[in-house]
C-alpha cells in the first residue's frame, strides 16, 4: 500500500492523489486543528465526508475523540457511517493505561464489522496484542521511538516476523515521519504503509542534483534548436 498522507487539507490530499501516489489518508484532532478545520464535530464530518469522497475507495482514517469506554463503541459506529471507506483509529489504551479499548478494537471489528486502525503505539509488542484483537491496521510511531534513542527499524523488523509467523492479518503502518529517508527505510524493514506529511512528499520527489540535471538538459535542449 506504501504511502498514506497524513493530512486534513483536502487542497494537499488533491494534489498529490493527482500524482498517483497515495494509497490513503491519516487524520487525527491535532492533524484537523492544524488543518484550519472549524466548525466542531460538525465541521469535522464535513470534512471527513469530502475526503473519503474525494478518495473513495482508498482508506481514510478517522479518530475517535473519547477514551469514555462506553462512548467509544458509539461513535465508531457513527463515524463509520459517513463513508463505507472510513476506518476508525483506536488508541491502544487510554491517558492514563486504562485497558478497555483493546476489548472495543476487538469488538468493532469482529461484531460490528468496522475496520480499525490502532494507534498511539511505541512497540512491537503493543502492536503484536493490537493484531491478536483483530485489527486491521496497527500504528508503529516509529519517529517517536527514534526520539525516545531506539532504532525504530528493529521493532518493524520484529513486527514484521510475529505477523508472518502468527498468520495476522494486520498491516503495518509506520507513523509519526520525521524525516524523508524513514519512508524507505520502514518500507524496506517490512511496514506495510508509512504515513507521510506533505512537504516531506515533496522533499522525496525533489532532489537538488535532478533540479540541475533538468536545467542542463533544457539548456541544451535550448542550445540546440538555436542550431536550427
Amino acid at each position: 500500500m506504501a504511502i498514506f498522507i497524513d493530512t486534513g487539507n483536502i487542497n494537499d490530499i488533491k494534489k498529490y492523489l493527482d500524482f498517483g501516489i497515495l494509497r490513503g489518508v491519516t487524520t487525527n484532532p491535532t492533524i484537523l486543528l492544524k488543518s484550519g478545520i472549524k466548525g466542531g464535530m460538525e465541521g469535522v464530518k464535513k470534512a471527513c465526508i469530502d475526503i473519503a469522497k474525494l478518495i473513495h475507495p482508498l482508506p481514510l482514517s478517522v479518530e475517535l475523540t473519547t477514551n469514555d469506554a462506553d462512548k467509544m463503541i458509539a461513535q465508531a459506529i457513527e463515524f463509520s457511517r459517513w463513508a463505507d471507506n472510513v476506518n476508525i483509529k483506536v488508541t491502544i489504551h487510554g491517558p492514563n493505561g486504562e485497558l478497555d479499548n483493546l476489548r472495543i478494537i476487538h469488538e468493532l471489528e469482529t461484531t460490528h464489522n468496522i475496520r480499525v486502525n490502532v494507534t498511539a503505539m511505541m512497540s512491537a509488542q503493543q502492536c503484536f496484542l493490537a493484531a491478536l484483537a483483530g485489527a486491521t491496521y496497527v500504528s508503529l510511531f516509529c519517529g517517536r521511538i527514534n526520539n525516545m534513542g531506539y532504532n525504530s527499524i528493529d521493532e518493524v523488523r520484529k513486527l514484521r516476523r510475529l505477523l508472518d509467523l502468527h498468520h495476522l492479518k494486520a498491516k503495518i503502518i509506520c507513523a509519526s515521519t520525521r524525516e524523508v529517508l524513514n519512508v524507505v527505510e520502514w518500507l524496506d524493514a517490512g511496514g506495510d504503509i508509512v504515513t507521510v506529511v506533505p512537504n516531506l512528499l515533496e522533499g522525496m520527489i525533489v532532489h537538488p542534483y535532478s533540479k540541475e540535471t533538468v536545467k542542463m538538459f533544457l539548456d541544451d535542449a535550448e542550445k540546440l534548436q538555436k542550431q536550427l
